[in-house]
């Protein structure tokens, strides 16, 4: 048999929680799909820094520091080593070319130097000594040469007449052949006399020739040495002022040592290092300025030097008007070396924003002033004053330039 099933009214409970779990999930479907995700951060206008984009001239250019030397300087190293005996002037002052700056003592090469020279005097004398006994000897033989043609002489005479006289059969055949042997044997003898007195002759030319030539080495040895002592005296190669001095009394140098330097003061240059990474894009007749006295003046690359150390090479600039007056060796100059002549680009003024972003996104004033909006961007070249700006940003929008530490989960800043 059937049973009838009351129905059960919904109690007001019931209805207030159903209602309210609605109203729920009403609000969670409206957050997720209307409510506004960007998270905000109220920034102080006096602590960043707000710069405008512009449209102008792009020039790419360095920012180096240079140094001012003199146009020639000459680095005095000793020569010969030694103990500093004599100063005779000190540094800034100026010297004229050959004056003498100080002067070294040094034993060893004055006592070499004397023995050279003794060595000398034994040459010379000895060569003196040889040629007065190779001429004596030499008059000695051209005597016995003489002797001999006198006596062959004779000899011929009586050798002549007893032919006649043996022709005639006055004289035995045995005085005749005597007178003949004498002739001929006198004959033979004056004849090794000749030769004899002839290569006495020759030997003592040929020995004082070697002589002569032992003089003429030992006195250029000498001529060196008295150069090796003359070096002792450390003196100016040109007139210009003595920049440094490195050198006290008494004190022993080394040879090759730098005792100090000369500058030449009718002129001045620059000196400055790059960074290696423009290595290729520096070269001679590339132009720079600098700022001296509130006034801009121009330099130009001069000579660049290949080799990198510590990461970087070294140029020599020169000063494309001449030097400015008041300019001094020593002097640090702040110069600005362009690398191209500039192209027509969007400019982003440089800042501290860029350490954080690595030039990816930007905040871009918007609403008046009053907000700055999260913007990506893409940026390209650079100087020290400018970024190239390739997309994002147009002529006339404000950038914050400031450091955006703290910022990279930040989308919008509000300004108070």
């Amino acid at each position: 048999m059937d049973r009838v099933i009351e129905k059960k009214k919904a109690t007001p409970k019931k209805v207030i929680l159903i209602a309210g779990g609605a109203m729920a999930l009403v609000f969670v479907v409206y957050t997720m799909l209307f409510a506004e995700h960007t998270s905000k951060l109220n920034v102080d206008t006096e602590r960043i820094t707000i710069g405008q984009v512009s449209e102008g001239l792009f020039q790419e250019y360095i920012a180096i520091d240079g140094s001012v030397d003199p146009l020639k300087s000459f680095f005095l190293d000793i020569t010969e080593g030694g103990r500093v005996e004599k100063i005779y002037t000190d540094d800034g002052r100026t010297v004229q070319k050959g004056d003498t700056i100080l002067k070294l003592s040094n034993t060893t090469l004055q006592i070499d130097f004397m023995t050279r020279e003794t060595q000398l005097y034994d040459l010379m004398n000895e060569r003196q000594n040889s040629e007065i006994t190779m001429k004596q000897d030499l008059i000695r033989k051209e005597n016995e040469l003489a002797e001999i043609e006198y006596n062959l002489a004779l000899a011929k005479r009586k050798y002549d007449r007893n032919k006649m006289l043996i022709a005639e059969k006055v004289i035995s055949k045995e005085e005749y052949e005597a007178a003949k042997d004498e002739y001929e044997y006198l004959n033979k003898r004056k004849t090794l006399a000749e030769r004899s007195v002839k290569q006495d002759a020759k030997l003592m030319e040929e020995r004082l020739k070697q002589l002569d030539e032992s003089i003429r080495r030992m006195e250029a040895n000498i001529g060196m040495a008295r150069n090796t002592l003359n070096n002792l005296y450390v003196t100016a190669p040109f007139t210009g002022q003595l920049s440094t001095l490195k050198a006290e009394v008494g004190e022993s140098k080394a040879p090759g040592e730098n005792i100090g330097q000369i500058d030449d003061l009718n002129g001045y240059k620059v000196k400055a290092n790059i960074d290696e990474h423009y290595i290729s894009r520096v070269y001679p007749g590339l132009s720079g300025s600098f700022e001296f006295n509130n006034k801009t003046h121009k330099l130009a690359v001069a000579k660049v030097f290949p080799e990198v150390q510590n990461n970087t090479f070294q140029v020599d600039l020169e000063f494309l008007d001449g030097a400015p007056e008041g300019i001094r060796r020593g002097q640090t100059l702040q110069i600005e070396l362009t690398l191209n002549s500039g192209t027509q680009a969007v400019l982003l003024p440089k800042g501290g924003f860029y350490q954080n972003t690595g030039g990816n996104w930007v905040f871009v004033v918007q609403d008046g002033g009053q907000v700055a909006q999260k913007r990506q961007i893409k940026l390209g070249r650079q100087n020290p004053n400018y970024y190239e700006v390739l997309e994002g940003l147009q002529p006339g929008d404000k950038v914050v330039l400031s450091s955006y530490d703290s910022y990279d989960d930040i989308d919008q800043l509000e300004f108070k």
